[in-house]
């Protein structure tokens, strides 16, 4: 019995090592099968992609008439003894032309988004031009000379110009695509002129999203594609042959590219190239506040769950004070969406229809209400006057330290000293303790507190009761309403000081 139990075993260990030997080779053959699908998906040329969409990208030369140096400037100083040498060796060196202008030229890129002519580029490839000059890359059916071409409107915010070309025969293009869909790692491709060296392409990844350089509308993808000068207004497009991106910023120590290049998001541009075809320049929605982020701290002093929203520290003439919106407001909700920040609320309502009535939600005094604001247009505006309040140094008068400052009542010879208008009530603050969080968050002599716990202040005394009324309520914090050269901003202070 004993032989036939070992032929039995014998029988059953090698059953299993056959299994095993099995399952080892369907698993070897699913790494295979996965290795070819990611082969096929991943090309190994980028050929095919730079065949397709290069007849659309373009070289963009501009020319300027500047005018001739007057003198031998940053030689010698103006008036110097000296000048009347210089300018005698500058002429004598092929160098003086007196007053005569000279021709600047600059080159750049771009693309074309359309049969029939219709280029995009950044505004500062083009900015100041005389003549603008579109070269195609040599290709069929894509013009071989030099083609002029005319500004249809520009986008100072964004960077973005539209041109047009009149060419002999339908023009070859590219499409936008959603800039929103690009992750972080995704491949893309960078085309244009860098340098002036003519066509080129630079392969890289998308290496950051929604990157903000300067600007209020700033949406950029931060991308390792080598972009060096002359690609400005160039494409940057994702392995389907889609335009992702306008290339418009380096950052480098030296000029040349370091890996990191912003190119503004195409559903960015997309927004402003439709406006600049229809009316010649953007048209922006203007809701007509003055808004800071809400803080952890804004937050707590004012009762919100959590930092969101922005906070509203003034409210001029305008959409938003015939709505009803009121300084102390934190706007939550704009047009059905949320928002997050200050940022986030102005690409809002740039992006809404100029005399749309959207439903604005304002968190005020603890409970939210919804509001019809009826919008205006950002950049007529911003055309229009400023009004100003001034301040100054504070001269000394009667004292009351709370909250780490000093503050006195805003009398008419103080107004006059810090140049306030009548119709601004309000305490001015006389020293700040360098010790205190006050300092820390930017209080300085001349400021001038018109609200407290979103109530006005006149005396002292009403200051004094914002705090007791906070502190019984449990707050760890005050929220001021200061002003600054005309610009009113929030400050939460903690009560413990």
């Amino acid at each position: 019995m004993q032989p036939q139990a070992i032929a039995i075993s014998g029988r059953a260990g090698s059953s299993g090592a056959m299994i095993r030997l099995a399952w080892l080779l369907v698993l070897s053959m699913a790494v295979l099968l996965m290795q070819a699908v990611s082969a096929m998906a991943r090309p190994e040329s980028l050929a095919p992609l730079a065949d397709k969409v290069s007849p659309a990208v373009v070289n963009i030369t501009t020319s300027t008439v500047v005018e001739g140096r007057t003198g031998p400037q940053g030689i010698v100083p103006e008036g110097s003894p000296f000048e009347d040498f210089f300018r005698e060796f500058q002429d004598r060196n092929g160098n003086g032309n007196g007053n005569r202008p000279r021709r600047s030229s600059a080159l750049g890129s771009g693309f074309v988004i359309s049969e029939d002519g219709y280029i995009v580029t950044n505004n500062h490839v083009i900015d100041g031009a005389d003549e603008i000059e579109i070269e195609f890359f040599p290709g069929e059916g894509q013009p071989k000379e030099l083609l002029p071409a005319k500004v249809i409107g520009t986008d100072p915010n964004t960077d973005i110009a539209l041109l047009k070309v009149e060419a002999p025969a339908a023009l070859k293009y590219v499409k936008f695509g959603d800039s929103d869909t690009a992750r972080v790692g995704d491949w893309v491709v960078a085309m244009g002129n860098p340098l002036g060296q003519g066509f080129s392409v630079s392969a890289g990844i998308v290496s950051a999203r929604n990157r903000e350089l300067s600007g209020s509308y700033d949406d950029y993808i931060q991308t390792d594609a080598a972009i060096n000068r002359g690609n400005s207004g160039g494409p940057l497009f994702n392995m389907d042959g889609d335009v992702v991106g306008v290339n418009t910023a380096i950052l480098s120590p030296n000029g040349g590219s370091i890996g990191i290049g912003f190119s503004m998001a195409s559903n960015v541009v997309v927004k402003v190239v439709e406006q600049l075809k229809e009316f010649g320049e953007t048209r922006r929605g203007w809701l007509g506040v003055k808004i800071q982020d809400v803080d952890s701290d804004l937050a707590e002093a004012m009762g919100l769950e959590k930092a969101r929203g922005a906070l509203v520290t003034d409210v001029p003439e305008g959409p938003a004070k015939a709505g009803g919106v009121l300084a102390g407001d934190v706007i939550v909700s704009f047009d059905g969406a949320d928002v997050k920040d200050t940022r986030g609320l102005v690409r809002q309502v740039g992006n809404a229809e100029v005399g749309k009535t959207v439903r604005v939600v304002v968190y005020r005094e603890g409970k939210t209400e919804t509001l019809r604001i009826t919008l205006g247009r950002r950049e007529d505006a911003e055309r229009g006057p400023a009004s100003e309040d001034g301040s100054g140094e504070a001269p000394g008068s009667t004292e009351k330290e709370l909250l780490g400052l000093s503050v006195g009542v805003l009398t008419e010879q103080m107004r006059t000293e810090l140049n306030v208008a009548e119709d601004v009530e309000g305490l001015a603050v006389l020293s700040v303790d360098e010790t205190s969080e006050a300092w820390e968050k930017g209080l300085r002599a001349g400021d001038v507190i018109t609200e407290a716990g979103q109530q006005k202040v006149a005396a002292i005394s009403d200051l004094e009761a914002r705090v007791s009324e906070a502190k019984e309520a449990g707050r760890k914090s005050l929220l001021l309403l200061v002003r600054r050269g005309g610009e009113p901003r929030f400050v939460a202070l903690n009560l413990s000081e």
